[in-house]
């Protein structure tokens, strides 16, 4: 379930891709619930000037707090996320464990955010999808959902898909390649066209890894590395190895860094 004031953000998201087949496949249900349902003045108010002075408005306690109560009401075993830059990012160890809740309701901040007493008496959890602000909660919800429906069994069409994602172990995803086989005198990988399935697992574990230690290296300083992965770092290491023993450093001190 949803909570926001713009519902209908959320209605057309629904009806492409992964979430429509989950959807249709009665795998995932949604709900968008609109807070401007349960405001109490004939203007639908949801927003309000705050206490102290300061720039912008911040979301009314009770047509929010109402909102996420009928939300709480629909399913008795539920937990409710507020979509936040003060909450835990968003990973994809956290996206598996969502998953395996009955029900999520993801309510989504607008303005300069929302009443504090309504953190303190109805969110369970607040999430952040990065370190930048939104002018809504609604795309990080949105983001949310697609990272967590794909851990739902029988969401996807595969169903090794999930598990070979960027991110999972610690690894990014290895390099892809599709038809044609030459593209533009580039040619795909000649180990993909073999057959052979042990040879095409070694070559992505190696694309992985060195995607990995190319682009984000942070995610391997604390990751422990099984036997394979040791043994194709230990050849990387060693063919550096000969490469700096071939190279003649004459005229510069090697262990300086710099050039004569």
């Amino acid at each position: 379930m949803t909570v926001s004031i713009f519902p209908d953000l959320f209605e057309r998201f629904w009806e492409y891709g992964i979430l429509r087949r989950a959807i249709e496949s009665g795998i995932l249900q949604t709900t968008a619930i609109d807070i401007r349902r349960f405001a109490t003045d004939k203007h639908a108010t949801t927003d309000d000037r705050p206490y102290g002075g300061g720039c912008g408005m911040v979301m009314k306690p009770e047509p929010l707090t109402a909102a996420i109560r009928w939300a709480r009401d629909q399913q008795n075993r539920s937990r409710c996320i507020l979509l936040s830059p003060q909450g835990q990012m968003l990973t994809q160890k956290l996206a598996r464990s969502l998953s395996l809740e009955p029900c999520l309701i993801l309510v989504c901040g607008r303005y300069e955010g929302v009443d504090e007493r309504v953190i303190h008496q109805e969110i369970d959890e607040e999430i952040s999808i990065g370190d930048y602000v939104l002018t809504g909660g609604e795309l990080a919800a949105m983001v949310v959902m697609e990272t967590v429906v794909r851990f739902l069994p029988g969401a996807l069409g595969n169903e090794d898909s999930a598990t070979c994602d960027s991110f999972e172990n610690q690894l990014l995803d290895h390099a892809h390649y599709t038809r044609p086989p030459v593209f533009e005198g580039e040619a795909v990988p000649e180990v993909l066209l073999s057959g052979h399935h042990e040879r095409i697992a070694r070559w992505r574990l190696k694309s992985s890894l060195i995607r990995t230690f190319l682009k984000r290296p942070d995610l391997l300083a604390h990751r422990s590395f099984s036997r394979q992965e040791i043994e194709i770092l230990t050849s990387w290491r060693n063919q550096l190895d000969t490469l700096i023993h071939r190279t003649d450093f004459s005229g510069a001190d090697p262990s300086s860094g710099q050039e004569p």
